[in-house]
């Protein structure tokens, strides 16, 4: 629900702070003062795109911010916790939730949620769980037989079933395109000739990388035996001596020399250690020297053969764009393309079944979706010419035609589309909406289907800017009603010039404008009940407030309550 609404150097607006609680809250004023701004803040704290003109003149940028009780919201409670951005001590049913938007005079535009900066479209994603707007001019377009459907298939909650066509068609489609690429494809004998030639050419290696790699050692080894064999012989004869004292046995001598002098000082026993162990590793170190060099090869055949191997790889590795290590890859893929290729007729007779298949079961979908179609279609037809005729069009009625299509191919929409019917006068036989000639009429049907449809919404806080345009009298009345009945629901901000709407409000705001310092600013100010009684008589007896209109603003409210 929404709590509170601040704007700063918004349009004529230089600062005003709305507090809203549950219920109808009603929005009044002059024409031009102003009223539509408080639902325009609204809309640009739901995603709308900024507009630099919605600056105050003079300002470098206007300042929205809107909170929201997120009690019993937990599906905004979660998207926030998906975001994280809800605050410590959140998401106990009492959470608090802060939109905050800034437009520049220069165009550009921040937006936050609680704090955190946001894209424009997180804040009109999370917006769209709280704030439904519903603008005077909206009924237009109701006459869009597209937007008849999405508001049967909003109604009817058919999210499932319209899934579930829309992955049914998707399905199908896929297999029709694999059929056609398959078809075009013609005589691949020659493609399948040069893929197994190079399948072949690549078979006749070991490509496995583990390999490849021991490959390289083996050949750096054998084109560096020469150097490597004479530096394990330099060291040999450092570590034997042959000619000369050897490595080892100087490191005898000297801890003969030591342990001579061990009884002089005691901790030449612990060197005489570390030397020990140093002639150990000595040792160790001679005898894989030894081994090394006798392992080293200078056979030139051997060395020939590694060389043509390698060579052999980094030629297959350039054909193919490669290092030699992926063409393992390039072979597996080659293989995968090869199987296709040589399966492409198999494919082609299994395709018209499946994709038989895929049709059928695209046609249960649609089927499912149809009927359930129906039943809203049926549910919202009732609930709105029963409304249609409390708002003083007496015998009239309203119906939904489900027009079947017959494309010959799987939709995504489904099986048909619809049309909305309306029948003005008893007697008469519908006609589809978009030949109502009447304004008057059509705003008055287009209100009934809107509040019929939206007696189900999950939206916590709807806002209506001038619904009740061309309306009046008894029929404005009903309207007000409708509205009140629909508040004791879900929150309800209604912008109106009607006074018999404005008395049915459980709260009132007026809008006002007055000149200050060369420059038009508007007010907003919460009515009290004499206040408001005042207001009603103006909206119902013009500049000019007469004993009479004060007296029939006090029947409205007298009735109301």
């Amino acid at each position: 629900m929404l709590t509170h609404l601040t704007l700063r150097d918004f349009a004529v607006v230089s600062a005003a702070e709305l507090e809203f609680g549950p219920g109808m809250t009603v929005i009044s004023g002059e024409t031009g003062a102003g009223k539509s701004l408080l639902v325009d803040a609204l809309g640009f704290l739901s995603g709308l795109r900024a507009d630099s003109g919605m600056v105050r003149h003079g300002a470098e940028r206007a300042e929205l911010s809107a909170e929201f009780d997120l009690a019993d919201r937990a599906e905004a409670l979660e998207w926030l916790r998906e975001q994280d951005m809800l605050d410590d001590g959140d998401g106990d049913g009492s959470a608090a939730c802060h939109l905050r938007r800034t437009l520049r005079s220069d165009g550009g535009s921040r937006a936050w949620i609680n704090g955190r900066p946001v894209t424009v479209a997180q804040l009109a994603e999370l917006a769209g769980l709280l704030v439904e707007i519903h603008g005077q001019h909206e009924h237009q377009a109701l006459l869009s037989k597209a937007s008849q459907l999405d508001l049967l298939d909003a109604f009817g909650r058919h999210t499932a079933p319209l899934a579930a066509v829309r992955d049914a068609t998707a399905a199908w489609s896929a297999l029709l395109r694999e059929r056609d690429i398959l078809s075009r494809a013609g005589d691949v004998s020659d493609r399948i000739e040069l893929l197994d030639h190079q399948w072949r050419e690549l078979d006749r290696e070991t490509l496995e990388p583990a390999s490849i790699v021991d490959l390289v050692a083996q050949h750096r080894r054998h084109a560096n035996a020469a150097g490597l064999i004479d530096t394990c012989e330099r060291a040999l004869t450092t570590l034997e001596g042959d000619d000369a004292p050897s490595l080892l046995q100087t490191l005898q001598s000297l801890r003969g020399d030591l342990a001579r002098a061990r009884g002089d000082e005691p901790r030449l026993g612990e060197v005489d250690g570390m030397l020990d162990a140093a002639a150990i590793q000595i040792d160790e170190a001679t005898r894989l020297l030894q081994r090394i060099r006798d392992d080293l090869d200078l056979d030139p055949d051997q060395f020939e053969a590694l060389e043509d191997r390698l060579g052999r790889l980094h030629e297959l590795g350039r054909k193919h764009r490669v290092l030699p290590e992926a063409l393992l890859d390039v072979r597996e893929r080659l293989a995968t393309e090869l199987e296709s290729l040589r399966n492409a007729g198999t494919r082609l007779a299994t395709l018209d079944a499946e994709i038989a298949r895929a049709a059928n079961r695209w046609s249960a979908a649609a089927a499912e979706l149809t009927a359930a179609r129906s039943a809203a279609a049926a549910t919202l037809s009732r609930a709105a010419s029963t409304l249609i005729a409390e708002l003083g069009m007496g015998g009239g009625r309203f119906e939904i035609a489900l027009e079947p299509v017959d494309a010959g191919r799987p939709d995504p929409q489904g099986a048909e589309r619809v049309e909305f019917l309306v029948s003005a006068n008893a007697g008469q036989p519908p006609r589809p909406l978009r030949k109502v000639a009447s304004g008057g009429e059509l705003s008055r049907v287009s209100l009934a289907i809107e509040v019929a449809a939206l007696g189900l919404d999950a939206v916590p806080t709807m806002v209506f800017d001038e619904v009740d345009s061309g309306i009046g009298g008894a029929v404005a009345e009903i309207v007000g009603q409708k509205l009140r009945a629909l508040g004791e629901k879900r929150q309800v901000l209604c912008v109106t010039h009607q006074p018999q709407v404005a008395a049915q409000g459980h709260a009132h705001y007026r809008v006002s404008k007055a000149e200050a310092a060369g420059m038009t600013q508007s007010a907003v100010q919460k009515l009290g009940p004499k206040e408001r009684q005042e207001e009603l008589a103006r909206m119902l007896g013009g500049v000019e407030v007469s004993r009479e209109a004060r007296a029939a603003a006090k029947r409205l409210l007298d009735s109301v309550a």
